[in-house]
């Protein structure tokens, strides 16, 4: 390929990332001079590609609205981040009802790459291995989505149709502040202004979304997954559990992370104190008990229940047959 006509096609890309590009910006990324960036365009407008000359103090080109891509065209790197990238979300529960939307994409992509790349992305797909996500990923509508993702975009109020865990249906009105991705789950967090409370809300239990008009502010410094993460870990469940173990907070965050507890360091007796000497109080809640006694073996660490009792009797019967198992002779051959 002749070098002209690969900084035609560069420019091309350059514009297809849209916006407005500037024709000092474009000719410092294909490093010709203004005249040439403008003799590149003709020849784009030549090949009807509807460039766009937009004028003003913050002017430059772009592309029509609407205007459809040509042939895909991707560079190794750029090929390798797509289908890594599809492949990823998928197997993070990340997507939408339309399940097989990342499979075909997937699919249309390697189409168009040519043999000498398209086995090597696929040598890189086979030989990879990806952790399962805890829990099982639960995929919201790809409408309700884009809906909620315009919303938080432009701080639009929208009205949403609920399902709640046991079931019971209702509308609710939100100022969303943002979308977050969690253990294969999506949620979106905002304000609910007829309560006047932040509340948080899972995507694959909204039936539909719809922007009301009006807008809002959203707070200051706000981060939504923190508030996402504190929400879960506060959620109302059939155990509250409190402990104290002896480590850092982040020591402790290894095995009990944000979205399942509350760990807040506590004053240590003197400043010198080591970290192996620092105490923490650990809160959390839970519908079952049952998987916390490994949990708290993992940390290595010595700990103190301080509520509920049926948690001590747990962690008794396990270190029970942890010791009985120790016991135990390997069986004769």
């Amino acid at each position: 390929m002749s070098r002209p006509i690969a900084r035609v096609l560069t420019l091309l890309e350059l514009l297809q990332s849209g916006g407005i590009r500037t024709v000092a910006e474009l000719a410092d990324r294909l490093d010709v001079d203004k005249r040439t960036v403008r003799r590149y365009v003709d020849h784009l407008i030549d090949l009807d590609v509807p460039v766009e000359s937009v004028r003003g103090r913050y002017g430059g080109y772009r592309l029509a609205s609407g205007y459809r891509m040509p042939p895909l065209m991707l560079s190794d790197d750029e090929a390798l981040a797509v289908l890594l990238g599809l492949v990823a979300g998928q197997r993070a529960g990340l997507m939408t009802t339309t399940g097989t939307a990342s499979e075909t994409a997937a699919a249309k992509v390697r189409r168009v790459l040519p043999e000498r790349l398209g086995r090597r992305l696929d040598a890189v797909l086979d030989s990879l291995a990806f952790t399962a996500p805890p829990g099982e990923s639960a995929a919201p509508e790809t409408a309700v989505l884009l809906s909620i993702a315009d919303a938080v975009r432009h701080h639009r109020p929208i009205s949403i149709r609920y399902t709640a865990a046991d079931g019971r249906r209702s509308e609710r009105t939100l100022h969303p502040y943002g979308l977050v991705a969690h253990s294969g789950r999506w949620y979106v967090t905002g304000a609910d202004p007829v309560i006047g409370e932040d509340r948080t809300f899972r995507l694959d239990r909204i039936a539909g979304a719809r922007t009301l008009p009006g807008s809002f502010e959203p707070p200051a410094g706000l981060d939504p997954a923190e508030r996402v993460l504190s929400g879960l870990a506060t959620a109302p469940y059939r155990h509250e559990v409190t402990l104290r173990v002896q480590g850092t907070a982040e020591q402790i965050r290894a095995r009990l992370p944000a979205s399942v507890a509350i760990v807040e360091e506590l004053p240590s007796a003197s400043s010198l104190d080591s970290e192996t000497k620092r105490w923490s109080r650990v809160e959390l809640r839970a519908e079952r008990l049952d998987w916390l006694p490994a949990v708290l073996a993992s940390l290595d660490r010595p700990f103190v229940i301080e509520r509920p009792d049926e948690l001590r009797d747990l962690v008794m019967a396990l270190a029970s047959r942890l010791a009985n198992s120790a016991r135990r002779s390997p069986p004769r051959v």
